[in-house]
Parts: C-alpha cells; sequence; structure tokens
C-alpha cells in the first residue's frame, strides 16, 4: 500500500486547510526513513521549486530515494524551458483558441492550473491536458492574443500563490486527486497492495458490465487488494498504484495505451501491458504472427491501397465469400462481407477509406464462435457466442443500437482439444496478459480469427461456469505478480 505525504516549508503554510500528520515540513522529510519495500508518494508543495531551493531538492531527494513525487525535477526542469513547451503546448492551442474566441484587441490571460482543473470553463480541457502533461500542483500561466492565442508563460507556483475561490478549488482538487492522504483509518489492515481498474462509463460497449467490475473489487478484497476504479482523466494518479487493471477497450491511438505505458514506466504490473494492446489491436500485426508461428488461421491477404489488380489477385487466393476487415476494428466493426466480385470492390473502396493496409480473409461458416480466456498462457474460461439470427456475425450494428447472439459458457476440459491447442499457441508469442481468442472449429480443427487484449467477462455471460472463481483467479495473478514485483 503506498503512503503519501505533502511538503511543506513549514506547518503554517497548511494552515489554511484541513491538519493531518501526512503533511511535513522539508526537514522532517529530510529525516524520514521509510522501508525498502514501501511505496512512497511526495506531493512537493514548497514555495520554490527554482534550481537548488527547498522545493528543487526536494524533489530531486524523492527521486533519489525511490519515492514517487509530483513534480518531479523533469518536470521543473521542463517548465523552465519555454522553446520545449511551446512545441507541446502547440497542438492544443487550436481547441483553446476556439472555446475563448477571437477577441476585438489584444488580451491577456491570467490563471492557475490547479492540480488539472480551472475556474474558467473554457480553460478546463486546457489545464486538464497541461496537468497530464507537466503533473504539477499548481501551475501558473498566461495566454495572450494579438493575431493568434500563445502560451507567454508557465510556472510551477505555491498553493500560496492562490486567492480563496482557488484555494477551494484546490482543497477539492487534492482530496479529489489523493483521497489517501486524508483516509489514514479508512482501510482495513489486511490490504496489502493497491490496484487501480480503468473503466469508462460513457464507454458503449465496454468490457465489462457493472456487476463483473464489483465483482473484481470483491475478489481483490478478499485477497488483501484495494481495487479503485479510476477513470480516462485519472493517469496522474497511476504512481499511487502497484497494479493498473486495464477494463475499457483499449487501441494504440487512444488513452488506454497512453495508461498502460505511464503505469509499465512506474513499475507497475499492468494488465494489459502496451505491448500485448499493440500486438493485439492491429489485425495485420496479428496475421502476420499467426503465419511466422504457424498459428492455424483463415487464409489471409494483407493488401495495399496502392496495389494494382487488388481484385484479381484476392480471386487467385481466396474463394468467395471473402471477409475484409480494417486492422483496428472490435466487436465486429469495420467487418464486411464480400459474397462476389461487385461486393469485393464495394467493400474495399468502403474500408480503404479508413486504413491503407486492410485484411482480406476466406469466410469460414460456423453456427457459433469459440472465445476461449487466457490467462498467463493456460485457459481460463471457454465460450460458444451464437451468430445474431438471419446475420453473420455475433455482433449486428444498427443505427440506433447493437445486438449480439446468444452463447454457452462451458468448462474448458469440454473443449476441443483442437480448439484450446490453437488458442494457447496464438497468445504465446503475444505475451503472458489476459486475453480471449476467437476461434473457429472446421471438421475438427481449430482456426484462429483474432487474439483481443481486453477480453470481454461480463457477469452471468463468461463467469457463468466458474463463477466467483473467475474473479479471483484473475485477481489472484495480479496478486502473484504484485507480491514477485516488491520482492525483486
Amino acid at each position: 500500500m503506498a503512503q503519501t505525504y505533502i511538503v511543506v516549508d513549514q506547518k503554517k503554510d497548511w494552515s489554511a486547510f484541513v491538519a493531518s500528520d501526512h503533511v511535513i515540513t522539508f526537514p522532517e522529510y529530510l529525516s524520514l526513513t521509510t522501508k525498502t519495500s514501501e511505496r512512497v508518494r511526495i506531493i512537493n508543495l514548497c514555495k520554490s521549486s527554482r534550481y537548488l531551493s527547498d522545493g528543487y531538492y526536494c524533489s530531486l531527494l524523492a527521486e533519489s530515494r525511490g519515492h514517487n513525487v509530483m513534480p518531479s525535477v523533469r518536470t521543473l526542469n521542463d517548465l523552465n524551458k519555454k522553446a520545449l513547451y511551446d512545441i507541446e503546448l502547440s497542438q492544443w492551442l487550436p481547441t483553446v483558441a476556439q472555446k475563448l474566441g477571437t477577441p476585438a484587441e489584444p488580451t491577456t490571460i491570467k490563471g492557475h492550473a490547479i492540480f488539472g482543473n480551472a475556474l474558467t470553463p473554457e480553460l478546463k480541457d486546457f489545464t486538464r491536458k497541461l496537468f497530464e502533461k507537466f503533473p504539477t500542483p499548481v501551475i501558473e500561466f498566461s495566454l495572450v492574443f494579438k493575431k493568434q492565442w500563445q502560451v507567454k508563460s508557465l510556472k510551477a507556483v505555491s498553493h500560496h500563490a492562490l486567492n480563496d475561490e482557488e484555494e477551494t478549488l484546490f482543497a477539492e482538487a487534492l482530496d479529489g486527486f489523493s483521497n489517501k492522504v486524508w483516509s489514514k483509518g479508512r482501510k482495513s489492515r489486511s490490504v496489502k497492495f493497491d490496484l487501480a481498474m480503468l473503466v469508462n462509463p460513457e464507454e458503449e460497449l465496454p468490457p465489462s458490465d457493472k456487476q463483473a467490475l464489483k465483482k473484481f473489487v470483491q475478489a481483490g478484497k478478499q485477497l488483501g487488494i484495494q481495487v479503485d476504479m479510476i477513470g480516462p482523466k485519472d493517469i496522474v494518479r497511476l504512481p499511487e498504484y502497484e497494479g493498473l487493471f486495464i477494463r475499457e477497450t483499449t487501441n494504440i491511438d487512444h488513452h488506454t495505451y497512453q495508461f498502460a505505458k505511464k503505469a509499465e514506466a512506474n513499475g507497475l504490473v499492468v494488465m494489459d501491458d502496451p505491448q500485448s494492446i499493440m500486438r493485439c489491436t492491429n489485425k495485420v500485426y496479428l496475421a502476420d504472427l499467426f503465419n511466422t508461428h504457424k498459428v492455424p488461421s483463415p487464409k489471409t491477404r494483407i493488401i495495399h491501397k496502392g496495389e494494382a489488380n487488388i481484385e484479381d489477385t484476392l480471386e487467385q487466393a481466396i474463394s468467395y465469400p471473402m471477409v475484409v476487415k480494417i486492422p483496428d476494428g472490435a466487436f465486429s466493426k469495420g467487418v464486411l462481407k464480400a459474397q462476389d466480385r461487385a461486393e469485393l470492390s464495394n467493400c474495399l473502396a468502403e474500408l480503404f477509406k479508413k486504413s491503407s493496409l486492410l485484411l482480406v480473409q476466406e469466410y469460414l461458416y460456423t453456427e457459433f464462435d469459440w472465445r476461449i480466456g487466457i490467462l498467463n498462457n493456460k485457459p481460463l474460461y471457454a465460450c460458444r457466442y451464437y451468430m445474431v439470427k438471419n446475420h453473420w456475425q455475433i455482433y449486428q450494428h444498427g443505427e440506433s443500437k447493437s445486438e449480439s447472439g446468444g452463447f454457452d459458457t462451458l468448462p474448458t476440459f469440454e473443449v476441443p482439444r483442437r480448439v484450446l491447442q490453437a488458442a494457447i499457441a496464438a497468445t504465446k508469442p503475444i505475451g503472458n496478459g489476459l486475453y480471449g481468442v476467437d476461434v473457429k472449429e472446421v471438421k475438427g480443427r481449430g482456426y484462429v480469427i483474432e487474439v483481443n487484449d481486453n477480453p470481454s467477462i461480463d457477469r452471468g455471460v463468461e463467469d457463468k461456469y466458474l463463477g466467483d472463481e473467475l474473479y479471483m483467479q484473475v485477481m489472484s495473478e495480479f496478486l502473484r505478480r504484485m507480491q514477485q514485483k516488491r520482492m525483486d
């Protein structure tokens, strides 16, 4: 379990806020002794962060002690280099400019980003991104409009620079950002590890429903793991934890990948890890991987938008009907079927608008797809997902709603041996995380369609055979890995 301390110059600097044993002075931090195995988090609120000041040394010593500190020395240095942050912020300014509008005359806006929050609604996106890039409790910024909006300056400052209204926002933001500071007695002594579970309440088709998420939390509690649900805006909270469990649909060009990368860089146990996300979310990569490692799969061709006579080439290799896919589709989106040449041309034209590379596969008819859940290269659960009635996929997306077919959940020992073998063979070259392998069974053989790095686990579906044991097995694997990390 991580311990959090707020470091100030003098105790009176904290007089405007709720008293806490976790608020210490910089001299007290100098003499602080912690166990080597204890995870410590430091929020540096010293007044000065200039080079060789107490604030600078606070962040420097925290890093030398292996403590997670905000702001880091790198962040302090970056905020002192206008040329560097100008490049970073230039990507966000068009969005800021739209919300601020075009003043009739030169204008200057000064303000504070407080743990990524702002009092001005038009600046909230800007301050959130500022916090994600330069994690600092309080950043003083100045925006200037002449012919266009520009960032004049950024500076890490103390909370002493805030007015009364901003101090209230600061207290609320700090409480929301790290409620562990104020909850010394909240956790049971049995809690040994902290695990963040990334979810997105606004996701249309999340990998786990609310009931399943609660089961993960309950299973963690039984094992001594405090499981906290965090959202897409909580990336800066990752150093509080020892593990990250992503329960949001992943993609490379997405915050889920950024979460995985940052968590891995901070030494957290991550499931699924960045490498698994990269390998699984792109079907072009998977197809090439399956070919290299002789994983049984349907006949597949990777095609490029600039190729000549694509239809002729495909017809020589694959019989109709053919399935055409974009590389990063999920839940049957971006997947079309072509019955003849005319439909093939239409499918290619439509999907080439979204990607320069496409996959074309032979269509293997089955009444259902096997989904084999694999954890640490071992079968965990098995489902049969049936096709939507009068449709060739297990999902059918309409303008107003999406439908899915029925399912059966079976013990893994009842799955045909070749289906299990194909599923395990598909995950070994990817990693040792949690995967869902889609396999078609044709004439006693298993053909791997794809591997999902963030498989669906819904209450009453994937857990229908194992029940609560499914959640216990996943959390037990997190426990094993976190224990190993702590020992290393």
